[in-house]
């Protein structure tokens, strides 16, 4: 899947920043790519790049509007498909990570084949896996897992597998998601997997590799969110982690889009290995990432030293603090 660069943001009406982690995600890794964005009336996110009509985006050299949002179901809303079906017809492609496919929809594959322009849907692939079979690959493996879903798992990945090439290590980010996928290039959405072949797709994306090689699996969900812990079992399963991460959030009460109450770090740490050592035994946890973006930053660094105390465990804020504390534990555990 070649989508051509660079992007319009479309972020729609969502009505929060989590809502369009697509396009924070892509806007935050590659911003060389994100020249614009699209945004309708009562949108509540703001990716902080200039406001585009979509002559303008043409005019900027847009190739590609790609729809920046991650909503529960994966649904593209009714009044965004007007919206869709113009950029076709300015002249540019459309990529999705929804769920839904764009050319299910007849306005938008119709104005599609019009126009002479692309759909992507990147969240769907054409690649057939096997079930998972955990066996025992060469390599070595770093999971994200979260207390919940959006807490930061793909930022931590990315910012590891940034850290560990810093000081020359073997590292590559493993895609499972739709933004992860628009980010590197590479990987496949999991949970749009069929669900008996979750755990082989994951070893598909994660291969054999050189024994000092690193892959740094993008997580997904949590296996205490009533929605989505199946998929993150089978990620975790198909993962074969030597290592693993929990991604938090601090603030939250409640489990994003339930009533379900949120897992202490505790609790996601002793059920990831109990669940994790079904395909290695020796499965370990190595740190804790914790998004602490609403906090100041004194706040942040107590409640940081606090998660350390409890779990001895090295605890950072990937994006505010950096992974090297995580990085020289990893180096202890895993000399090369």
């Amino acid at each position: 899947m070649q989508i051509a660069t660079p992007y319009l943001m479309f972020l729609g009406d969502v009505p929060d920043r989590l809502a369009a982690k697509t396009a924070y995600g892509i806007n935050d890794w590659r911003p060389e790519w994100c020249v614009g964005q699209v945004r309708t009336e009562g949108c509540a996110a703001d990716l902080g790049i200039p406001d585009l009509t979509l002559a303008q985006a043409v005019e900027h050299g847009c190739k590609t509007m790609v729809i920046g949002v991650a909503n529960a179901g994966g649904v593209l809303p009714e009044h965004w498909v007007a919206e869709i079906v113009s950029a076709l017809e300015a002249g540019l492609d459309v990529a999705s990570g929804l769920h839904v496919r764009l050319g299910s929809i007849p306005r938008i594959a119709e104005a599609a084949e019009r126009n002479g322009r692309a759909l992507h849907d990147v969240r769907h692939t054409t690649e057939t896996f096997p079930t998972g079979k955990g066996t025992k690959r060469s390599g070595r493996r770093l999971l994200t897992v979260g207390t919940d879903c959006s807490v930061g798992k793909k930022y931590t990945a990315l910012a590891l597998e940034k850290g560990m090439r810093a000081r020359g290590l073997d590292a590559d980010f493993r895609a499972t998601g739709q933004t992860g996928v628009f980010i590197s290039g590479r990987g496949v959405a999991i949970d749009a997997v069929v669900a008996d072949f979750i755990s082989g797709a994951v070893e598909w994306v994660s291969p054999a590799a050189d024994p000092g090689h690193w892959d740094l699996i993008e997580g997904q969900g949590s296996l205490f969110h009533p929605s989505f812990a199946g998929v993150s079992l089978g990620l975790l399963h198909g993962a074969q982690a030597d290592a693993f991460v929990v991604c938090h959030e601090p603030t939250r009460t409640r489990m994003r889009g339930v009533e379900a109450s949120l897992p202490s770090i505790r609790e996601v740490i002793d059920l990831t290995i109990r669940c994790g050592r079904l395909t290695n035994p020796s499965i370990r946890a190595v740190g804790i990432a914790v998004n602490t973006e609403s906090l100041s930053e004194p706040q942040a660094r107590t409640l940081l030293q606090e998660a350390e105390a409890a779990h001895g465990l090295p605890a950072t804020d990937p994006v505010r603090f950096g992974v090297e504390a995580i990085l020289d534990r990893l180096a202890t555990e895993f000399p090369a």
